[in-house]
C-alpha cells in the first residue's frame, strides 16, 4: 500500500517544456511497485483529473479503491530545472483538494503487509499507520518542510517505522550532524532498523546494524526529467521487497538495487513515460548490468 500525493506537473528543463503531466509521489511509487506486486493507491484528486490518467493507472494494474475523487481541482506543481538537471526552482504550488486530504484506507488495504508512507504531513502518515492491522515492513519518506514545521509528530513517526528514507541535506537538518555516517547513527537510535540516505545522481546509502551498503545510481546516457526519481526508487524498493516475501539484510539490499534500476528508466522520459513500456525483463537485464559494474573481480 502506498499513500502520497497525486499531482499535475508543469516542468521546464533546459531542453523542453511540458504542461499538465501526471505526477505526484503516489503516481511514481505505485507504478514502480506494480512491476513486482499488486499495489493499492491512497491519494486524492479533483474532478478535473483526466480520465486518461485513471486508464494508465489501470494499465499498471493498480488497485484504486483508496483513490479519492472529490469536487475541486487536483494538486498542481510547476518548476524549472537548471542546466545541471539536478537543482530545480519551484514556480508554483497549488494544493487545491490535497490541502484537505485525509487518507482513507479500504478494509483490504489495512491488511497489507508492506506500507510506503510517501512524503506527506507526519500526522497523516501516523494516521495511515494507525489503520494498519499487521505489517511486515513500513517505509516512511519525509522532507525538510516537515523537519522544520512538524518535528514532534515526525519524531513519533520515525520511532514506529522500519525504514526512514530522506536525502543527505534532510539527514543533516534532522540530526544536526554534517557527517552522514554520524547522522545515520543518530537516526538509527531513533527507532528504525534501516536508514536510507538518498544522494541524487550519486545513488543512496543504506545504514543498519549489519553495516553500510552503497547503492549506486545506474548511469544513463541522458537525463530527460529527474522528477519522481526518488519516489520511483522507493516504490520499486517496497514492491521488490514485497515480492521477495521476507525481510532480511539480503532482500533489503537487493530491493534497493531494483529501486536504483527502475529510477534510471524514470529519468529517461517525462512523467511516467519511462514506466509505460517497461517490462520486468528489461528491469532484470539492467539490474544484471548494474551488478556487473560494481562486482570486484
Amino acid at each position: 500500500m502506498v499513500v502520497g500525493s497525486v499531482a499535475l506537473d508543469s516542468i521546464e528543463t533546459p531542453f523542453q517544456r511540458k504542461k499538465d503531466l501526471l505526477g505526484g509521489s503516489c503516481s511514481y511509487a505505485c507504478s514502480a511497485a506494480s512491476f513486482f506486486t499488486r499495489v493499492g493507491m491512497v491519494g486524492i484528486v479533483g474532478d478535473d483529473f483526466p480520465a486518461r490518467h485513471i486508464e494508465l493507472y489501470n494499465d499498471f494494474g493498480m488497485d484504486l479503491a483508496g483513490l479519492q475523487i472529490v469536487p475541486g481541482k487536483t494538486f498542481r506543481w510547476s518548476g524549472v530545472y537548471e542546466d545541471d538537471m539536478i537543482n530545480r526552482r519551484t514556480l508554483s504550488t497549488e494544493l487545491n483538494v490535497f490541502a484537505s486530504f485525509l487518507p482513507e484506507l479500504p478494509d483490504e488495504y489495512s491488511k497489507a503487509r508492506f506500507f510506503l508512507l510517501g512524503n506527506i504531513a507526519p500526522d497523516l502518515q501516523l494516521h495511515v499507520l494507525s489503520k494498519a492491522e499487521t505489517t511486515a515492513f513500513t517505509v516512511a519518506d519525509t522532507m525538510d518542510l516537515w523537519i522544520n514545521t512538524a518535528r514532534k509528530p515526525l519524531m513519533k513517526l520515525i520511532s514506529k517505522v522500519n525504514m526512514l528514507m530522506l536525502n543527505d541535506s534532510e539527514a543533516r537538518l534532522l540530526t544536526g550532524r554534517h557527517n552522514l555516517k554520524a547522522a545515520a547513527s543518530a537516526l538509527l537510535r531513533m527507532g528504525p532498523q534501516y536508514i536510507v540516505i538518498k544522494k541524487g545522481e550519486h545513488g543512496a546509502m543504506l545504514f543498519s546494524k549489519a553495516g553500510i551498503f552503497l547503492v549506486p545510481a545506474f548511469p544513463v546516457d541522458e537525463v530527460v526529467d529527474p522528477t519522481g526519481a526518488g519516489d520511483t526508487f522507493a516504490g520499486a524498493f517496497i514492491g521488490s521487497l514485497a515480492k521477495s516475501g521476507s525481510v532480511s539484510e539480503h532482500s533489503v539490499r537487493e530491493s534497493l538495487l531494483y529501486g536504483s534500476v527502475v529510477a534510471s528508466f524514470c529519468v529517461q522520459e517525462f512523467s511516467l513515460d519511462g514506466h509505460k513500456s517497461l517490462t520486468l525483463k528489461a528491469i532484470n537485464t539492467r539490474l544484471s548490468e548494474l551488478k556487473s559494474m560494481i562486482k570486484h573481480k
